[in-house]
């Protein structure tokens, strides 16, 4: 077997990649009869509410693809049992890590509390033996800063139990990144790591205000590659994009693998990895989107292999997991 081959089989490691956004056809089944409710509609149809059509045409739409699995995951059980189907999903494809992320506030209209959301998670993910982080996602919008102000609270409460990490998502063309300055000062001087949802929906000012607030991952940030002293700003801060080629395909922010800026990004000397988004609503996984990469843009063995060690050194770990997973990666 070649070696990228024998890389892209036991080496992938998904740092962006959404819990209710991965649903699978035969999860939300399970989930609805956790609910006593068991779904009538067939296999199609279930996946067409789950994923987006070829014609989807931005990220509003994209976002409306949540609506769906978000209704089978508002009690403790169905967090639990989706926490861990995700993650053994994950591990039946060969990952070696994962960072799983969602939003506790996203989880309470059966009235559940945050707390209870994430303690569900964290119980659900422990059923799995992939090794793996949680990262708990604040929402972009009007009137639920205090609802943020407690996904924060709630991630240094549980940070080294389960929790990795904090993050914001969300319509970010709609709600500007420069807004959440104080909820990040507020993470940051609670010590919780933190990446950041920008230079998606929204252009490099996005990722500016992200590096300045002191995210050392970005989520996409592809559009970093229209600004020349950004991408050196990137370069030099040694922060993560965390890529999601497919994805941003889906929301209309490329025509094609060939248009993402992946070659200019690593020219640049800017920390790249590839990762899934959203395994149900793209349909793909982090393994598919490595390879539509490397056939893409012909990668090496050793750009693919540096697109992996990123991933592994950019993980919200301790320095003993990063170098386990960096010698996963060198031992292939």
């Amino acid at each position: 077997m070649k070696e990228k081959e024998r890389l892209l089989q036991t080496c992938c490691i998904d740092l962006h990649v959404h819990m209710d956004g991965s649903l699978s056809v035969e999860t939300v089944r399970a989930l609805a009869e956790l609910a006593g409710k068991p779904l009538t509609e067939t296999d199609l149809e279930i996946r067409s509410k789950l994923s987006v059509s070829r014609g989807c045409r931005d990220l509003s739409e994209y976002l409306d693809k949540f609506v769906y699995p978000l209704s089978f995951l508002q009690t403790a059980g169905q967090l639990s049992e989706c926490a861990c189907r995700v993650k053994e999903e994950l591990r039946q494809k060969g990952l070696l890590y994962a960072e799983l992320r969602f939003a506790p506030q996203s989880h309470r209209q059966k009235g559940l509390s945050q707390e209870q959301a994430v303690q569900a998670v964290i119980a659900g993910a422990a059923r799995s033996e992939l090794p793996t982080g949680l990262i708990l996602c604040c929402m972009r919008g009007q009137g639920n800063e205090e609802e943020n102000r407690e996904t924060v609270r709630l991630a240094r409460k549980y940070l080294g139990k389960g929790v990795c990490a904090l993050d914001i998502a969300g319509a970010e063309g709609l709600f500007p990144t420069e807004e959440y300055e104080d909820l990040f000062a507020c993470a940051a001087e609670l010590g919780v790591p933190f990446t950041i949802h920008a230079g998606e929906a929204a252009g490099p000012e996005s990722v500016r205000a992200a590096l300045r607030f002191g995210a050392k991952r970005i989520g996409h940030g592809v559009r970093s590659a229209e600004d020349p002293a950004l991408l050196r700003q990137l370069a030099d801060s040694g922060a993560l994009l965390e890529l999601c080629p497919t994805s941003n395909l889906h929301t209309g922010l490329f025509p094609d693998y060939e248009s993402v800026p992946l070659r200019a990004l690593l020219d640049a000397g800017v920390k790249v990895s590839i990762n899934s988004d959203n395994m149900a609503v793209s349909h793909t996984w982090v393994g598919e989107e490595l390879r539509h990469m490397a056939e893409t843009f012909s990668l090496t063995d050793a750009e693919l292999r540096g697109l992996l060690e990123n991933a592994a050194r950019g993980i919200f770990a301790d320095e003993e997991t990063k170098d386990r997973l960096l010698r996963q990666i060198e031992n292939v």
